[in-house]
């Protein structure tokens, strides 16, 4: 989900089932007279600057994750470019302001009100005056109108992703003039003001061929401050230009070029000239804060230095034990090539000296996710005890603390530290405590040294047991405790965030187990790859015995993406595995394709813990309830989980969400969403872990813009420093300003 994600609303369904039994949940500390929502743990780090210090014009060129499948963010298909896009080019009635609440867009509104409640609901819309589309037509009723009938539900042949909101609404009318837009709801709706941001034209909305495919691949008619110049598939860029029919305040750049670059190739596009702005990992990161450090402090991170020296002892060493003219040529060879990278490396740091690290945290958490719908965490006291051993402070702080960020733990499942609906519900399910959680796991019949079943294996079953165990120590190399943060993108499916990756056709097959088996553990002994991963000390003490059950150890799949952008869950995990090992549970480590990691294991239910990441809304009332309700029966036999992949819910949940939804009185609703909250830490489906960081390479002379926590982008505002604003002695910025000069 960059993880500026468009929603839990526009992510596929998929189907489980589950039933929770009733919980019992402590008063809320926070729903007293005093506001526990508090205030953001980190703000946005844009570079502020006033539009009067800005130059006039200039190319901004932002790296991007993928050029769109589509530019209609209400598709399966549309992704987190499609949805800046959108932030960019077309009207949104709200926005997010930097506590990540919903705020009124003066641009496109006047004024929006709930006018009625009784019999129903109506709000009344005035339009900005000089609100118009770039072909010169007047936003206005058709086009609220005809967004509602198609993204309203009862019209198949659109193909919608979602119609939360819309499905509430009764009628869409003409106000009293033509500035005033009435919309009447069937059924009370809080979340209206989630509702048409963005605006699409009628052109678009109108009809379902223009909606299914009309607004793929171009925009002919936005209302923003710059418009869809071009899709370029080629060059893997969206251009936008600035709109000359803008109302508001002219845009500062002349263009922006979103640009496809994957994360591993930034650092060389930064330096080499072709981007302005991205977001990068923490080595990357490190990286540029050296090469703005003075010259004798501006020393290597990594490689290339050592490695030089390492081939020019290794050429002494040959030359002086008489190695053959072949060798060494080879060796030559070798210290060649070492040299020409350590060559590219400096030029690389030389041209990043120009560029400065912005940070701040994501609207977006990573959790734990326990599968609830079968074997060991399918029992509420198995999954408690789990929840139970973790120290989150210590997992925010392994990946938080090396980037100086604030470290502290996620404690709510429906919100995020500042936003209106914020409490820590956590104490709903209690404090770290070993004790307790080995208490739990006893309760529900899981003891320590506990017979287990051997099971006879034949040769070729033991044979593929022996090759997984080497795959299984190569995959758990590296990912135990270490304090390396690892990757910024840390290979966590954001949901909302499908940018053609998550959703891949992979073999969809995990790695095969150790060979071992969770029958396989003997007493007091652990199957291979069942316990943390290489490095990590066993543990001592009796009371850290492996439990088991039945004949069966407690072992548990824990799935992880590879590839570029896993190490940080590597870090993560190893933690949570070194946790579970302290209470008797041991866990088997996968590591799977990352285009099959979504799909064919999170989606499907192939694991028992995995590691993944929602974005926080405005609107948990609406865009949490598919994630946390309770999974039901559909009328072909089949299950519907909507979008809850632990397959955990109860009843009491879906209540609590239903009277939000249903309440319009702001303060009422926080308590109702606490409380839902409460109720879902009590369950320990999914444990809340950390705030994503975020971390952006930005050119030192580009304002106001970077990492924007949890607010939406000024694109209007964003631009290159005049050189009179750049200090007396001009920055880096100026000397390497690229297509902002």
């Amino acid at each position: 989900m960059s993880h500026d994600g468009i929603g839990p609303r526009a992510v596929l369904r998929s189907v489980a089932f589950l039933t929770a039994g009733m919980l019992t949940v402590p008063a809320l500390a926070g729903c007293g007279s005093d506001d526990p929502a508090g205030e953001p743990l980190a703000g946005a780090d844009v570079a502020g600057a006033d539009r009067s210090d800005i130059a006039d014009g200039g190319t901004l060129r932002w790296a991007v994750d993928t050029v769109p499948d589509t530019l209609n963010t209400f598709q399966a298909d549309a992704d987190t470019t499609t949805a800046r896009i959108a932030e960019a080019v077309l009207p949104s009635m709200y926005r997010s302001d930097g506590r990540g609440r919903a705020v009124r867009n003066a641009d496109y509104l006047a004024s929006a009100d709930v006018v009625d409640t009784e019999p129903k609901q109506v709000v009344v819309y005035r339009l900005a005056q000089q609100a118009v589309w770039s072909d010169g037509r007047e936003i206005g009723a058709a086009d609220f109108a005809a967004q509602w009938r198609a993204l309203s539900g009862k019209d198949t042949a659109y193909w919608t992703a979602r119609n939360a909101g819309y499905d509430r609404i009764e009628k869409v009318e003409r106000g009293k003039n033509d500035l005033e837009v009435k919309v009447t709801f069937s059924r009370p709706y809080a979340d209206w003001k989630s509702l048409f941001s963005p605006l699409y034209p009628k052109e678009v909305m109108g009809t379902p061929d223009s909606f299914n495919d009309g607004a793929r691949k171009k925009l002919k008619v936005t209302a923003g401050p710059f418009t869809v110049d071009k899709v370029d598939t080629k060059e893997d860029e969206v251009v936008l230009a600035r709109n000359p029919r803008w109302w508001g305040r002219t845009a500062k750049l002349q263009k922006i070029v979103l640009r496809a670059v994957p994360h591993d190739k930034r650092v060389s596009a930064l330096s080499d000239g072709t981007l302005d702005l991205a977001e990068i990992d923490p080595e990357a990161a490190r990286r540029i804060t050296v090469a703005a450090l003075p010259q004798e402090e501006n020393t290597p991170l990594m490689g290339p230095e050592a490695d030089r020296s390492a081939a020019d002892a290794l050429h002494s060493w040959a030359v002086a034990n008489g190695s053959d003219e072949d060798a060494a040529d080879e060796e030559i060879s070798a210290r060649e090539k070492l040299r020409k990278k350590a060559e590219k490396y400096a030029r690389q740091q030389k041209a990043l000296g120009g560029f400065e690290v912005r940070k701040s945290l994501e609207p977006a958490y990573t959790q734990l996710a326990l599968n609830g719908a079968e074997g060991p965490l399918s029992d509420e006291r198995v999954r408690r005890a789990v929840a139970r051993a973790l120290d989150r402070e210590d997992i925010a702080g392994a990946v938080l603390k090396p980037l100086g960020l604030p470290a502290e733990p996620v404690g709510s499942h429906l919100a995020l530290s500042g936003q209106a609906a914020y409490a820590d519900g956590s104490g709903a399910l209690g404090r770290p405590d070993a004790k307790e959680a080995r208490a739990l796991l006893s309760d529900a019949g899981w003891v320590p040294g506990g017979p287990v079943k051997e099971e006879k294996k034949d040769e070729d079953e033991e044979a593929a047991g022996s090759e997984a165990d080497k795959e299984g120590k190569e995959d758990t190399k590296g990912s135990g405790g270490s304090e390396d943060s690892g990757d910024g993108d840390d290979g966590t499916y954001i949901v909302g965030e499908d940018d053609g990756k998550n959703h891949g056709t992979g073999d969809g097959k995990a790695p095969h187990d150790s060979g071992t088996g969770t029958g396989q553990l003997k007493q007091g002994g652990a199957p291979a790859g069942a316990y943390a991963p290489k490095g990590t000390a066993a543990p001592a003490r009796a009371d850290t015995a492996p439990v088991a059950k039945d004949g069966k150890a407690l072992v548990l799949r824990f799935v992880l993406p590879s590839g570029p952008g896993s190490k940080t869950l590597e870090t993560v995990a190893g933690r949570i595995a070194t946790m579970l090992e302290r209470i008797g549970i041991r866990t088997d480590i996968s590591k799977v394709d990352n285009d099959s990691y979504f799909k064919d294991h999170i989606a499907s239910g192939d694991f028992d813990l995995a590691l993944y990441s929602w974005p926080a809304t405005a609107f948990p009332a609406t865009d949490a309830r598919p994630v946390y309700s309770k999974p039901v029966a559909a009328a072909d036999g089949s299950l519907n989980v909507e979008q809850n992949w632990t397959r955990v819910g109860t009843d009491q949940v879906d209540q609590l969400f239903d009277q939000a939804i249903a309440t319009l009185d702001d303060s009422e609703r926080r308590d109702l969403i606490r409380k839902a909250d409460s109720r879902i830490w009590a369950a320990a489906g999914s444990i809340p872990l950390y705030q994503r960081p975020q971390l952006v390479a930005a050119r030192e002379n580009l304002a106001n813009a970077g990492a924007f926590g949890f607010a939406t982008p000024v694109y209007e505002d964003m631009g290159f420093l005049k050189k009179s604003a750049q200090g007396p002695e001009g920055s880096p910025g100026a000397k390497n300003s690229g297509s902002g000069s």
